[in-house]
């Protein structure tokens, strides 16, 4: 996928869609209706900073900076944002 994400744009969880904390899963989570969609690791930590207001580029540098030993992270983050776009999670705003 590439979906062309730009660090300057916002996005906000898909409309239909919600992001929680699903105890029984142990992880962060996106509900839909159709299902949901369990998140490991890192994903929910990209996901969670996802406020609409954010953008991408801020939210690199926050993760940059809550977990400066994770090499590569950037790609990753980019990674996780082409994915969640390209699986309608996320809808842009700007």
């Amino acid at each position: 996928m590439d979906n062309n994400i730009q660090a300057s744009d916002i996005y906000a969880i898909a409309l239909h869609h919600r992001f929680q904390w699903e105890e029984a899963q142990q992880s962060y989570v996106i509900l839909f209706p159709e299902g949901m969609v369990k998140l490991h690791g890192g994903a929910g930590e990209v996901i969670k900073r996802v406020d609409g207001k954010a953008t991408v580029g801020d939210i690199v540098a926050d993760l940059k900076a809550t977990f400066p030993d994770a090499v590569g992270i950037e790609d990753d983050i980019m990674g996780m944002f082409d994915l969640a776009v390209g699986k309608a999670w996320l809808r842009k705003l700007n």
